[in-house]
């Protein structure tokens, strides 16, 4: 028998266990008709519980000892939750302010006073008029508040997930959609020995068995009287992955394949542009605050080439409301400023994909047709868990006759049903090259509500210079923050991590 050997009784078996799997097996047959948890074990045996866990692993992989799993949901607050439980929900704050307040009114400009805005002044006044406390219209007014010393059902359950007691299932489940409160699920492992492990016979030797031999032990003779643990060439060694795509671009693959799935055509653009496709062409002015909103970074030492001087003198037209050449009318009253040719052709950093949409529909395609672009833009945007300098945006146009913004509105909704988003949220909004246009909004369980899902009908400023005659819907869909939805992160920077032990999964 070779040391740190071990056999059953009948002498049949010889099994080779490690100095961590003897004391293991050694406090486990000390107990008896029960089962033990991890925790306890590591107690009882005074090792680290990681060092437990893969002595019971291995003990088990010799069908020594024997699991039972158990799975509990744990309920718990958010940091917003246990900021509403310190500071007061935001309908108990509003509710508070208006029994205060000079005739019980509080207009809208007092709400960010109060600390109510975006999200939680809509829930606060959307949960007050449900109730009955809250008359319709503005200033806001109580209409019949409850008993002063009334408590919320809400304020109890927070309470009460703080407090790990028993909490009204449907008032929990509000608080979670809310934000407020999560459900974690924790497994609880508990061990005993098998048939065969309580049979074991375990030597009583202490020695440790050492692995390797080390220069040390040589150099010192320790090796003499050491106890080396027996090699088992039969043991399956660890399984090596060859490389594999970082999760962003699995992400982004996956995407691209959703939009080629529902029939649309790829097309790509330069990254460095001019100012005339990224902009001009897309009946954005050339000194016109709407401009700025893209933060545009421009590129020195280069010289821009812009496009041909028919399609120049076409977009020249409807910028400064003039009829296109050879037509009667003008398209629209234009920006009524007058045109430089010379900064159509200054080279930018692509500040948007559109630019890639505008060189599409340039090419005269024949409709109904549907393409997109997915690829990457630069803006000079402060870096914070929702904007980086460099971010990913997917266009794309959708063209042809009875083209409406209803057809934008289903793509929109395929899209995020294909990634497994089910709550999407729509109202109207401005671009300066599409009319009517639309946001959609997801929601991100720690961000709350972000925007993504941007787009309109392009103006027909933008599509008659091009020589397009049908309707055609456009987006620029927020893809860096839909991943992070997807993906389950809450700043964009993690997306472009680079740290192996993260990515993999093998931190600590």
């Amino acid at each position: 028998m070779t040391d740190g050997g071990a056999e059953p009784s009948d002498g049949t078996l010889e099994l080779q266990l490690s100095e961590p799997e003897r004391r293991v097996v050694r406090t486990l047959q000390g107990v008896e008709d029960a089962l033990v948890e991890e925790g306890e074990l590591a107690d009882r045996l005074g090792l680290p519980l990681e060092a437990v866990r893969g002595s019971l692993q291995r003990l088990r992989s010799k069908q020594l000892a024997v699991v039972e799993e158990e799975t509990r949901e744990h309920r718990r607050l958010t940091p917003r939750g246990d900021e509403a439980l310190a500071n007061g929900l935001p309908e108990r704050r509003l509710l508070e302010a208006l029994r205060s307040a000079e005739g019980h009114a509080v207009p809208p400009e007092a709400f960010p006073a109060l600390g109510l805005e975006g999200e939680e002044r809509s829930a606060a006044i959307g949960i007050l008029r449900r109730r009955g406390w809250l008359a319709e219209g503005v200033p806001f007014r109580l209409r019949a508040p409850p008993a002063a010393d009334a408590v919320l059902p809400e304020e109890t359950a927070l309470r009460a997930v703080a407090e790990g007691t028993e909490v009204d299932a449907t008032t929990f489940q509000a608080l979670r959609r809310r934000g407020l409160v999560a459900v974690d699920h924790r497994s609880t492992k508990r061990w005993a020995l098998s048939e065969q492990g309580a049979q074991l016979v375990v030597p009583t030797d202490e020695r440790p068995l050492l692995g390797p031999l080390t220069p040390e032990l040589l150099r010192t003779g320790a090796w003499h009287d050491a106890a080396f643990r027996p090699y088992d060439v039969r043991a399956a060694v660890p399984f090596v992955t060859g490389a594999r795509p970082h999760p962003y671009l699995a992400w982004v693959r996956e995407f691209e394949e959703i939009l080629l799935g529902l029939g649309f055509l790829e097309a790509e653009g330069p990254l460095l542009e001019t100012e005339f496709w990224n902009a001009d062409a897309l009946y954005m002015p050339q000194e016109h605050p709407a401009r700025s909103i893209h933060d545009v970074l421009t590129v020195r030492g280069v010289t821009g080439r812009g496009p041909d001087r028919d399609l120049l003198e076409r977009v020249a037209a409807v910028h400064e409301g003039r009829p296109l050449p050879g037509e009667p009318e003008p398209v629209g009253a234009g920006w009524r400023y007058p045109y430089d040719r010379s900064v159509a052709a200054r080279p930018v950093l692509r500040s948007q994909t559109t630019a890639v949409s505008a060189r599409f529909l340039a090419g005269r395609p024949t409709p109904p047709f549907r393409m997109f672009c997915l690829d990457r833009n630069f803006r000079y945007d402060p870096v914070d868990p929702t904007h980086h300098v460099e971010f990913g945006q997917c266009e794309g146009v959708l063209g042809g006759e009875g083209i409406t913004i209803r057809h934008l509105i289903g793509v929109f909704r395929a899209v995020a049903e294909a990634i497994g988003i089910h709550e999407l949220r729509l109202r109207p909004s401005y671009f300066p090259f599409t009319e009517p246009s639309v946001e959609g909004y997801v929601r991100h369980p720690r961000l709350g509500w972000i925007e993504v899902f941007p787009g309109g009908m392009f103006r027909p400023e933008v599509l008659r210079p091009l020589g397009v005659e049908v309707p055609v819907a456009a987006w620029g869909i927020g893809v860096t923050r839909l991943a992070m939805v997807a993906l389950g992160l809450s700043d964009i920077r993690d997306l472009y991590d680079d740290d192996l032990a993260h990515l993999t999964g093998r931190e600590g």
